[in-house]
Parts: C-alpha cells; structure tokens; sequence
C-alpha cells in the first residue's frame, strides 16, 4: 500500500519529488548473484601501469600517457553482469568511465555492444549516465547507436553504486543499484546481440564527443582521472556453457520480464532522470531501430 500511495503522490506531484529517492522496486536482482573479485573473473586488457589492484576490486586511471582497461576471462552468451563503481568528481569532461559488453576483438567493425557509460563533465554539473546498444556494429556503413541518457538522483563520486545489465535471449535491461532504468527488447533477430561477448571495464579519452558534444575537453591539470570498480558479478551462460544451460533472470517471476513494481519504478526514473531518448529524437532515422514503433 505505501508503494502505491508513493506513485500516486509522484504522478499527482512530479515537480516535488525531483532528486528524492525513487520508489522500490520490491525485487533486487544483485542479491541472487554471488560476487566476484577481480581477480577470478578478469584481467588486464591494457594499461597495466595505470591499474591498481585490491583485495577485491581495481583502481583504474587515466593521465596524458593513457588510460586503462579490463577484460573477463570467460565470453558469454547471456547473464547478469555488475559491478559497484565509484566516480572521480570535479572536471572529468571529454572522460569515459564504462563498465559494458562487447565482441569487438572478435567481430571488428562488425561487433555487438551494450554499454554503461559514464559521461565526463565539468565543475557544477551532473555526470550523464549513458546506455546504449549496438548490433553488428558499423556492418551496413553506418554506426547506429540507441542511446538512452540519465541523470542519478545520487552523487556517484560520494560512494560506490551498483550498475548491471541482464541480457537474456528476450531482452536486455539495465540497472542501477537493483531499479531498471532501461529495457530493450528482442524485436528481432537483426537488432538484438546474439553472438557471445565479454564483460570490459575502461577510462579513456573520448573528447572528441563525450562532454555536451565535444563541447568540453579532457584537461590534464586535474589528472589522474580514476575510476573505482568493485562487487563484481558475472553469472549466466558462458560460450562454453551446453547448449540447454537456462538462461540466468532479474525477475521474481520463474518467466522473466519485469514484474509490475519493477516496471512503475523504471516509469518513475525514466519520467524524471531521463534527459535523452533516441525513440524520441526526430532527428533519427527510425526506420533503422523497429523497437522504437512500439
């Protein structure tokens, strides 16, 4: 009952509610995985004088020689994958702190991603949290990104926060700190990943585009730009997993999908920390992302 009578304070006042906790969402997914150091599940990728390992976690950096990355030991071809992440505050714009999905060293130029993405930005404004997807990468000549951004009703700098995807053959949704903020279905076979990826961590230069467009650049008077990841998990079906291995879920349903509460919950984010959606720019050529027509 008082989840109900939250929801409708919310739609009968959203003006009042902005920067408030969001309401449960009665399910928390990250508590039916077990966690993982990084040291069983990953390794370096690159940057290894600019990565500092802990009894649990690992501390990446980014300065004006280079950044830093990490890999998953092990592909898959679903699962649940998260990881507590804590954000350098002050001016990080043109800095990409990420934590997502890719089979770009197999399938170069012609790769699968699912990305969480942390935007960089300047003194006084948010960090934009950015989701997005690619299938089969540039392969038609054009790189067609679905891109969806948030704002957090959290300072990610003050502590560390819980970020994840579930990617399941029928869709793909993002989390953070156990609420859905984003689902993205399986429409058909051409815009969803299908082929096995690994689990990346990275901080890099992006520069040219990360920061209100290009707008703002990386500035090395305040590096080292660090980024904190900790409480990995990465259960599911891995490539080399038999081919019956039952896909992993977020759900408190045996059949998946999000349960009512779940989906009010991402209602409420999407309603109120949401501040871009690709369904929604005109600008976009939507005949190339059928899951935006409903």
């Amino acid at each position: 009952m008082a989840f109900f009578l939250s929801l409708f304070l919310i739609l009968m006042f959203p003006s009042s509610n902005v920067g408030f906790w969001p309401p449960s969402p009665g399910y928390y997914p990250s508590s039916k995985f077990r966690s993982m150091t990084f040291y069983q599940g990953f390794r370096n990728l690159w940057g290894p004088q600019h990565q500092s390992l802990g009894n649990s976690g690992v501390k990446i950096w980014l300065d004006s020689t280079s950044g830093s990355g990490f890999k998953s030991v092990r592909p898959f071809r679903s699962g649940y994958f998260g990881a507590s992440i804590k954000l350098q505050p002050g001016y990080t714009a043109g800095v990409i702190t990420a934590f997502y999905l890719s089979n770009n060293e197999v399938h170069p130029g012609f790769h699968d991603e699912v990305d969480i993405e942390f935007l960089g930005t300047t003194f006084g404004k948010p960090y934009t949290l950015q989701t997005n997807v690619y299938i089969r990468g540039s392969g038609d000549g054009r790189i067609i990104g679905r891109e969806m951004k948030f704002h957090l009703w959290f300072d990610p700098t003050k502590n560390f926060h819980h970020y994840a995807v579930l990617w399941s053959p029928k869709e793909i949704i993002f989390f953070v700190d156990d609420l859905p903020i984003r689902r993205y279905p399986r429409k058909s076979d051409t815009t969803f990943p299908l082929r096995p990826m690994w689990v990346y961590g990275s901080i890099w230069d992006a520069s040219s585009w990360a920061t209100e467009d290009g707008k703002y650049k990386a500035d090395y008077r305040y590096q080292p730009f660090v980024g904190m990841y900790t409480n990995f998990k990465a259960s599911g079906c891995s490539a080399y997993s038999a081919a019956w291995c039952r896909p992993v879920s977020a759900s408190p349903y045996s059949s998946g999908g999000l349960s009512r509460q779940q989906r009010m919950t991402m209602s409420w984010v999407q309603s109120h920390y949401m501040v871009y959606n690709y369904c929604r720019d005109s600008k976009r050529d939507h005949s190339l992302t059928p899951e935006c027509w409903g």
